[in-house]
């Protein structure tokens, strides 16, 4: 069964992302775009126009056009969106780093994504010129590293900046790539996602007659930018509309209360675990959110007894959304005014969203009511996956649907639900966790004979790794020994936060990791 939205059908919008998000900037002037919410830097929109259009006239004359990459490493500043916007401007793709990645990940991302330069903040200079280092001893290729800010023997990106023309050029957005973010999709290491300018600008048409920011909104921003989530609803989204962006550099529990309140916030997107805080933290019930319009919960499934806690203590209305890195990202989300919505659904499908739900098993559709594994077809489909075709075809099928897999369900007033994955994916927190990554800095290990990787939960019902370990003959191992030597090749998120010691790997014939026997030891009492 083919499921339909409710709602009619958006054009397709064939702008380059910059102009359809950037197009009414210097009109608005001295608006405030985006305002460091530590140190109360200000870009006006009238700045940010002008900023984005010089910067992207220096790039092309450092030679940055059609099909070059940059890489943009670094945590939320003011500075991160005029870095992303000029690269699409001068004709360039953007390729996002998580700020924590360890020099070894960013070096494997540089390589796979052909990165022509990196930003970075001077903040994160070590691991930044470690990557470098890595990519010129593995490939001899020589990756320059800019700054946003100031650092001695680093030429700052502002340095960049001319007031000369970009050199004309031609991309078509139905597949020019505008970002090249990278997810593990359903299994595997971490991929480049090809989102073309077609996939981002129709996404944000896809939302706009569902959700409604404007002028003058106030949106706080603790999601990180490299994130295709605050990349969409922090930068392109509320960019988009006219709204002022509070940029936090790092989630910190006091400064993003103090902001709520002071900045007078009218629109927060969260993770689960912020909602919790929301829900239990007690500065919260002595603070005047009076302005907070709408929150909306994306990332992780978030607990319908967490939402309407959260709802009933502030007062404000909350919905939850569903997307991912390979859907641009959005396909459901918890439309505006919609009080008959139950707690826990991520909403409905957006505009030009086909759905359907299928038996992982058989690869039929679900009977009305069950559950299935949930696949997508519309345009924010993603383009592919980059210099990956075979990935891409399992992914993608003949006849253009994603497979998710993630298992949903739906009620007969069209309410969605996530209910499950039948993917491998771990999500700690909202950040995707890849099992076959893990394990392969496990088998790293001199003293480790085999290794696999599954997802549990600890006490607070958080998804966490789990390692699940084969010592070498004669070995001798501590899960904390194991735990140590994962941690520092890995980003903070990603380390494994249990150890289990086996005697050996349940595996089928294929060599393929049986997962669910795994997660049926974790399930059967010792």
């Amino acid at each position: 069964m083919i499921y339909s939205s409710r709602y009619p059908d958006v054009a397709v919008i064939d702008d380059l992302i910059h102009e359809r998000v950037l197009g009414a900037a210097a009109q608005r002037g001295s608006l405030p775009a985006l305002v460091d919410a530590v140190s109360g830097r200000t870009i006006t929109y009238g700045e940010l126009a002008t900023l984005v259009e010089r910067l992207a006239a220096g790039l092309a004359a450092e030679g940055i056009g059609v099909g070059d990459v940059v890489a943009l490493h670094s945590p939320n500043t003011v500075v991160f969106p005029v870095v992303f916007y000029a690269t699409t401007r001068a004709g360039g793709t953007v390729t996002t780093l998580s700020p924590l990645a360890t020099p070894q990940e960013i070096a494997k991302q540089l390589v796979d994504a052909k990165a022509k330069i990196l930003v970075t903040v001077s903040a994160l200079l070590g691991p930044a010129r470690a990557a470098a280092d890595l990519v010129r001893q593995e490939t001899g290729a020589v990756i320059e590293v800019l700054v946003c800010d100031e650092a001695e023997g680093h030429r700052s990106v502002l340095g960049l900046l001319r007031d000369g023309q970009v050199p004309p050029y031609d991309i078509d957005p139905a597949v020019g790539v505008a970002v090249l973010p990278y997810s593990s999709g359903t299994t595997g290491v971490p991929k480049g996602v090809m989102l073309t300018h077609r996939n981002i600008c129709t996404n944000l048409e896809q939302i706009s007659g569902l959700h409604r920011i404007e002028e003058g909104d106030r949106i706080i921003a603790i999601l990180p930018f490299f994130h295709i989530y605050g990349m969409a609803v922090l930068l392109n989204n509320a960019l988009l509309r006219g709204a002022t962006v509070y940029v936090h550099p790092r989630f910190d529990l006091d400064t993003f209360l103090t902001s709520l309140e002071r900045d007078r916030i009218t629109h927060a997107y969260l993770a689960p675990p912020v909602m919790l805080v929301l829900a239990k933290h007690p500065t919260v019930g002595q603070l005047d959110l009076s302005h907070l319009k709408r929150i909306i919960c994306a990332a992780a499934p978030l607990d319908a007894g967490l939402q309407a806690a959260v709802a009933d203590r502030l007062g404000v209305e909350i919905g939850q959304a569903y997307g991912m890195t390979e859907l641009s990202p959005g396909t459901h989300i918890h439309v505006d005014g919609n009080t008959d919505e139950p707690p826990a659904c991520v909403g409905h499908l957006f505009p030009s969203t086909k759905a359907r739900l299928v038996d992982p098993l058989t690869g039929a559709d679900a009977a009305p009511g069950e559950p299935g594994e949930l696949w997508i077809r519309g345009p924010q489909v993603m383009k592919g996956y980059f210099g990956r075709p075979e990935d891409t075809d399992a992914m993608v099928d003949a006849d253009g649907w994603l497979h998710t897999g993630d298992v949903a369900r739906v009620d007969a007033d069209g309410n969605w639900f996530i209910v499950d994955r039948v993917k491998e994916l771990i999500k700690y927190k909202g950040y995707q966790v890849a099992p076959a990554e893990l394990e392969a800095v496990l088998l790293g290990h001199p003293d480790i004979a085999d290794a696999a990787v599954i997802g549990v939960y600890d006490e607070e019902n958080n998804e966490i790794p789990k390692a699940f370990v084969v010592p070498m003959p004669g070995a001798t191992l501590s899960g904390e020994a194991v735990m140590q030597y994962v941690s520092g090749l890995v980003a903070p998120y990603k380390k494994v936060r249990r150890v289990e010691f086996i005697e050996a790997i349940p595996k089928a014939a294929s060599g393929k990791i049986l997962r669910r026997q795994l997660r049926q030891r974790e399930r059967t009492p010792a």
